[in-house]
């Protein structure tokens, strides 16, 4: 019954059209007659309560039907939120300066929410600063998100009043990156996005992946990013994809080899982690994005609603989703 109504709000909200142009690709790329991708598209949907994302991103054309039973779709992202995640606490998680208040020890950095400030205050906190980074409340995937540079030239009320009309009020302090990290691609924070689970008094690692910026100022996927995947050892074993598909074994921008390198103290960052996961016990299922500076990891965000990673079959000869580790921990 969940499932039946999970589908039926799905296909009240989807975007029929964009569907078609994915079955369209995916036929182009195959072979396969675009009507029997779709009809195999819908047929995932109620098997396995995929999207029509799911089938492209996590190839499912490609698999049998054994092998597509093993992968996390929306539909059990879901399910596994709506289980594990007290709602009473996602507040903390979608509202940024609660959530900057709440992780303030792990943050490492400073930050004013101008919501309720005044210009006065907006000038003492980028004193002497040459860079901030300001963010809308509840915005996510790195929508509204700018870097801002800042010199005696710079006009601070216009700057001030844009910020205020564009609701960007958390402003926080640029994190400086290590130079491995930046050497990656220089422009945004190229972070770690690190899936946890809490158990008995205990945090788990599930999944930690590697997102990489190419040719804008954050590295989220939805806004031009890339990601790849990172081993129990920190060392990165796949290449990167983009929103498109497109595969990166080496960094267009950057030259940078991508498969092969190492996450700087990874160790560290993975004790960061599992400490980042014991503050808030009722939200027990969570996706960290971890920068790392000369100093250590900080934390840049929590993500209550994580995003699914599971490596393409293509580029990995991998035909296993995340679903059997996962059942390691949960009872899905």
């Amino acid at each position: 019954m969940k499932r039946l109504k999970y589908i039926f709000k799905k296909l009240r909200t989807l975007d029929y059209k964009n569907m078609i142009y994915v079955a369209g690709k995916i036929s182009k790329k195959t072979g396969k007659i675009r009507l029997f991708v779709l009809l195999d598209m819908i047929h995932c949907a109620l098997v396995y309560g995929s999207g029509y994302m799911d089938y492209f991103e996590f190839e499912f054309y490609l698999l049998n039907k054994s092998e597509r039973a093993t992968y996390i779709t929306s539909n059990v992202n879901n399910n596994i939120i709506k289980k594990y995640n007290d709602p009473k606490y996602n507040y903390i998680f979608d509202d940024k300066a609660v959530f900057n208040d709440t992780f303030k020890s792990f943050l490492k950095r400073d930050y004013i929410n101008l919501e309720h400030l005044m210009y006065d205050d907006f000038v003492k906190f980028v004193k002497n600063k040459k860079k901030i980074v300001v963010k809308p409340l509840n915005e996510c995937g790195g929508k509204g998100v700018q870097i801002i540079s800042i010199d005696k030239k710079s006009d601070l009320e216009k700057i001030f009043n844009s910020l205020i009309r564009n609701k960007q009020f958390l402003v926080e302090d640029y994190i400086n990156q290590c130079k491995q990290m930046s050497s990656l691609y220089n422009k945004s924070v190229n972070t770690l996005r690190i899936l946890t689970f809490y158990k008995n008094k205990k945090v788990y690692i599930l999944k930690s992946i590697l997102k990489i910026g190419n040719g804008g100022s954050v590295d989220n996927f939805s806004s031009g990013g890339m990601y790849t995947f990172v081993d129990e050892n920190g060392k990165v074993y796949v290449p990167a994809i983009d929103e498109e598909g497109n595969v990166f074994e080496v960094h267009p921008i950057s030259k940078k080899k991508i498969v092969g390198f190492e996450i700087p103290k990874y160790d560290e960052v993975m004790d960061f982690v599992k400490e980042l996961g014991m503050v808030v016990p009722k939200v027990r299922y969570v996706g960290w994005d971890i920068a790392i500076t000369s100093n250590g990891p900080v934390v840049v965000e929590g993500n209550n609603f994580s995003g699914i990673f599971q490596v393409k079959p293509s580029i990995s000869g991998i035909r296993t989703g995340d679903l059997p580790n996962y059942r390691k921990y949960m009872d899905i």
